[in-house]
């Protein structure tokens, strides 16, 4: 019996070995074919989810649990080179890893176009007053609301007054009992006229042997009209007053009110030329110059385009304005272009000379302009001094040299803005 097991025991031993030769003399099994290389195959494509790397095709498709579209899986992975790790432990607020391309300050001359907004706007130098020469009331009025077109010479209004009627009676009595006093009655005449009475009416008078309680009131310019008052037009088609106001409110001067000798009651804005009021935020008006060309583009009437001039830049803020103002004076009895318009403008200034960047190298931080400059293993956030913009560069007057790389993309290098750590130049 004992001979027996140990004859069973050897023969277990022999087929353990016997089966543990022959697992090791079979093929490995085959790699997959996404990671081989063969010189004669290639490489098969795996795609997966960027969601779900559990799911893989052989083929384009969409994911099966989110629907998201499938990307192919990389087999070789890039190696970065140059990276030490005191890079990587670095706070990303101070210091960013990356391989983004790189750009240059260059120095050249760039040409001006500077698109602006503005409106169009009263000429303040044809403002004309139309004032009484009498004291009276208002007998009639031929004008009836504000910014109504008059015509040189149209009737305004009849002023009754006891002054006039008492100069026309004089006349009449001095032509009537003293005939040959011609002395006395030049001087009636000439007083009459002092109080407005045309050549006309002082021959109607005389011819009519009877005086007229009334006097008429006419236009001596082109405009429209409005009462007086002590401000200015400004862009907005107003004249101190509410923009919401209609043009076709009524004229507090009416009939029955009594006006004052020398009151200035009406005011007349000259439409012929008017002008465009462009807005130069802070650090444009450096670059506009009288003369500069202008080409202005209504926004009502994109066809009514017109060339001009810079003729004038305001050396003042206007109340409640952020922005200075430069004017361009045009013809406008052909374009008959409405007041307060919006209009676009392309300003044609000098060439500037400067060092200048791509404008997508600068990061603005609200007071702060940075870019990133390229340094070993990564880029460093660093404060520069920036100035006009012109298309897409932006000037930089200081911050930078030559020999600095920067980032062509600030942007896609930016953490946080509030709180990017921004560094002088060294």
């Amino acid at each position: 019996m004992e001979f027996f097991r140990i004859i069973r025991g050897i023969g277990f031993a022999v087929l353990l070995l016997a089966a543990c030769n022959g697992h090791s003399r079979q093929a490995p099994p085959a790699a997959d074919a996404s990671q081989r290389g063969d010189a004669g195959q290639a490489a098969k494509e795996v795609w997966t989810c960027p969601m779900h790397p559990e799911i893989f095709r052989d083929k384009p498709g969409t994911c099966p649990i989110c629907g998201m579209d499938l990307v192919r899986k990389e087999s070789h992975a890039a190696r970065l080179a140059d990276i030490r790790l005191d890079d990587l432990l670095q706070p990303a607020n101070g210091f960013v890893v990356s391989a983004v391309p790189v750009t240059a300050i260059r120095n050249e001359t760039m040409p001006l176009e500077m698109a602006v907004l503005g409106r169009a706007g009263y000429d303040t130098r044809l403002v004309n007053t139309i004032s009484a020469r009498v004291s009276g009331r208002v007998e009639k009025a031929y004008v009836r609301y504000r910014y109504q077109h008059v015509d040189k010479g149209d009737r305004i209004m009849d002023i009754y007054s006891p002054e006039l009627l008492t100069g026309e009676q004089e006349l009449l009595f001095l032509l009537k009992n003293d005939p040959d006093n011609i002395v006395l009655i030049n001087e009636a005449k000439q007083k009459l006229l002092l109080l407005g009475v045309s050549d006309k009416q002082l021959q109607d008078i005389i011819a009519s042997g009877r005086p007229s309680p009334t006097i008429a009131v006419y236009s001596n310019y082109n405009g429209l009209i409005r009462e007086a008052g002590n401000a200015m037009p400004d862009a907005s088609g107003g004249v101190g007053m509410d923009a919401t106001v209609l043009v076709t409110s009524e004229l507090p001067v009416k009939e029955g009110m009594y006006i004052e000798k020398g009151q200035t009651v009406f005011q007349v804005f000259g439409t012929d030329r008017s002008w465009v009021l462009l807005n130069l935020f802070p650090g444009q008006e450096r670059t506009v110059h009288l003369g500069d060309a202008v080409r202005v583009a209504p926004e009502t009437g994109p066809d009514k385009d017109f060339r001009g001039k810079i003729d004038f830049v305001e050396p003042f803020y206007r109340s409640g304005e952020k922005t200075v103002t430069a004017r361009v004076y045009f013809d406008n009895r052909k374009l008959q272009l409405p007041v307060g318009s919006p209009v676009r403008a392309t300003i044609f200034g000098r060439a500037v000379p400067g060092e200048w960047l791509p404008g997508s190298a600068v990061l603005s931080l609200g007071l702060d302009r940075i870019v990133f400059v390229r340094e070993d293993g990564g880029f460093r956030a660093q404060k520069v001094v920036t100035g006009i913009s012109v298309k897409d560069k932006v000037q930089v007057l200081s911050g930078l040299s030559p020999a600095d790389s920067v980032a062509a993309n600030a942007q896609y290098l930016m953490d946080s803005e509030s709180f990017i750590k921004v560094n002088e130049k060294r």
